[in-house]
């Protein structure tokens, strides 16, 4: 199709603000799906999106309305898959921001507006959910200007639910966003914005064509990673697979490849022929790095190999989830994975339960560390059990982020609060409109990890909405906190905290093993220590058996002659026995008080 036809936009927008609801109507609209095909967020493929009611993989779609061809990509909106969503914008031309009528401007709108215009895109401002009786049209309407600087006759208001300003908002796309630009004449170029691996297939690739043509059978090469296949399939979704002949420039469609995994094509690569390369990649290609690691070890280590496998598939069609084999002496073999956030681990626990029918045990989550040693060694570390010996060590360096809480005003002293407790810095305050105010600060990521998110919903009372992006790393005062159960120190249960916290930390986790751990026949102590100084302990009481219960009469002699024999018993067991420490205990540190 002629380029001047064809508009290529995307939809952002914070968590739960309308995304997908308003991507069904849109659907609706043009036709693209029947009346009876149509079911809620239609664009989200997987059960668990619909369950939590977020979207997790985007999704490209073309419609047909008025004689242009319009693709849209419906993007996720959770932090943690940041990277895909700029990755979408630099596929488009422009933006439509839906903001919810009742909730305004939160974090990831802003976040989302800044990546949109680092992308140039052009934005058209959508308020949703003007239905609702909660809606304040013109609080957040008053936003929305003083984000954007445009005028209130810019501002579409609509109710995607029940489609109420909808069509208005396609005529916007068509008349406000500019047609794409490339030229057909140079070497093909196209840039990967989502890549996933099908069981049946291989390997398809989301493109979007910047210059020249992908056609079926063509020989095609990544340009960062330098892996090449063959375009078994090329069309567009519609929204499902449609083949076609060939993408051309300015288009947005699909690539079926031969190749075997994700890792060959990733999400940010550009597309080119291997018969005719393109000279220059298309800018922004980053690899993508988890800072989130997590220990990942079956009920029984008869599944060990069906975790393995299993983790492996997954792997496959995520090629930001990294994994390493692991082995605790106390929950024997497992894996260590990374994941680019909370999000992205539940997500991966959570299918590894459901489609492979695995039940698993998860240690707490913990980020990874750099460690220079004396000699002048770099090394990483992903996990405290890795920690070399502490006399070698130089200095280690923790990962920090930027983040940003977007807070009505009453509530920004429990926010600074909050990032004070946490060892944060507060860089700014600055205030997006007379109710709303936008804090930026800096803090060491591990300490955000467990329930800074919670917390933050709990002090602000549910308005409060948070942002970031990792800084860099810093080197500070770090230790290894180790943890004690009946004098025998449990790695998988060892943590990296700042000398600062590590005393209170380990007194509040002892009191959390005391509640998990159930007693036994004889006493147990949980206690902490930093090296080989104990900073904390906590004791289970056995479980009091009266083996005096037989005897009646007689001197009081045999009463304590049975007694000392049962303490003896107990002494031995005490030496002996094995504690028996349920799954639960590795993941204490997400148990909220």
């Amino acid at each position: 199709m002629d380029q001047t036809n064809i508009r290529n936009f995307c939809i952002i927008a914070h968590i739960d603000h309308g995304k997908s609801t308003l991507a069904d109507r849109l659907l609706e609209l043009t036709g693209t799906v029947n009346k009876r095909d149509m079911k809620a967020q239609l664009l989200d493929k997987m059960d668990l999106e619909r369950e939590k009611g977020i979207t997790i993989k985007l999704a490209p779609v073309r419609m047909r309305y008025k004689n242009y061809e319009l693709n849209l990509i419906d993007t996720p909106g959770h932090v943690d898959f940041s990277y895909e969503v700029s990755r979408s914008l630099e596929a488009c031309e422009g933006a439509i921001l839906v903001v919810d009528a009742s909730q305004g401007i939160q974090a990831q709108t802003l976040a989302n507006v800044y990546l949109a215009m680092a992308a140039e895109l052009k934005i058209v401002p959508v308020l949703n959910k003007i239905d609702l009786p909660a809606a304040d049209v013109e609080r957040v309407s008053a936003e929305v200007m003083s984000l954007l600087g445009c005028s209130r006759e810019d501002i579409l208001k609509i109710s995607a639910k029940t489609g109420q300003g909808v069509d208005e908002v396609l005529d916007r796309v068509i008349k406000a966003i500019p047609p794409p630009t490339g030229s057909a004449e140079e070497p093909a170029r196209g840039l990967i914005f989502d890549s996933y691996y099908d069981d049946y297939r291989g390997v398809i690739l989301y493109i979007r064509v910047t210059d020249g043509a992908v056609r079926k059978n063509d020989q095609i090469r990544m340009m960062a990673t330098t892996a090449e296949g063959i375009a078994l399939e090329v069309g567009y979704l519609n929204p499902g697979m449609f083949q076609g002949q060939a993408l051309e420039a300015g288009e947005i469609g699909y690539i079926v490849t031969n190749l075997r995994s994700t890792r060959e094509a990733k999400v940010g690569d550009t597309v080119t022929l291997a018969k005719k390369p393109a000279a220059q990649a298309l800018p922004g290609y980053k690899d993508v790095r988890p800072f989130v690691y997590a220990g990942f070890f079956p009920q029984s280590n008869e599944q060990y190999q069906e975790l393995k496998d299993a983790i492996e598939k997954l792997s496959l069609s995520d090629s930001a989830l990294q994994f390493t084999p692991e082995n605790s002496p106390v929950l024997g073999f497992g894996v260590r994975v990374g994941f680019l956030g909370l999000l992205h681990m539940d997500i991966v626990r959570e299918r590894l339960r459901r489609e492979y029918d695995l039940d698993l045990v998860v240690t707490n989550p913990s980020t990874d560390y750099q460690i220079t040693l004396l000699n002048g060694t770099e090394i990483d570390i992903k996990s405290a059990a890795d920690l070399p010996d502490p006399a070698q060590i130089l200095e280690i360096r923790e990962p920090w982020i930027q983040g940003e809480v977007v807070v009505p005003k009453e509530y920004v002293g429990a926010v600074i609060q909050l990032v004070a407790g946490k060892r944060g810095l507060q860089k700014n305050l600055s205030y997006v409109d007379a109710q709303l105010a936008l804090v930026a600060f800096e803090a060491p990521l591990a300490n955000l990890l467990t329930d800074f998110y919670d917390q933050l919903k709990s002090v602000t009372s549910g308005y409060g909405s948070f942002n970031y992006e990792l800084d860099n790393y810093r080197a500070e005062d770090l230790v290894k906190l180790d943890f004690y159960v009946a004098g025998e120190r449990v790695e998988a249960l060892s943590l990296m905290v700042h000398r600062s916290e590590a005393a209170g930390l380990g007194r509040e986790t002892v009191s959390k093993l005391k509640d998990v751990i159930p007693r036994h026949n004889f006493q147990i102590s949980l206690q902490a220590a930093i090296g080989g100084k104990f900073i904390a302990r906590e004791d289970i009481s056995a479980y009091r058996k009266d083996v005096t219960t037989g005897l009646y009469g007689g001197d009081v002699s045999r009463k304590k002659k049975v007694l000392a024999k049962q303490a003896k018993g107990k002494k031995r067991m005490k030496r002996f026995g094995k504690v028996d420490i349920p799954s639960e205990a590795f993941t204490v540190m997400l148990k909220r008080d």
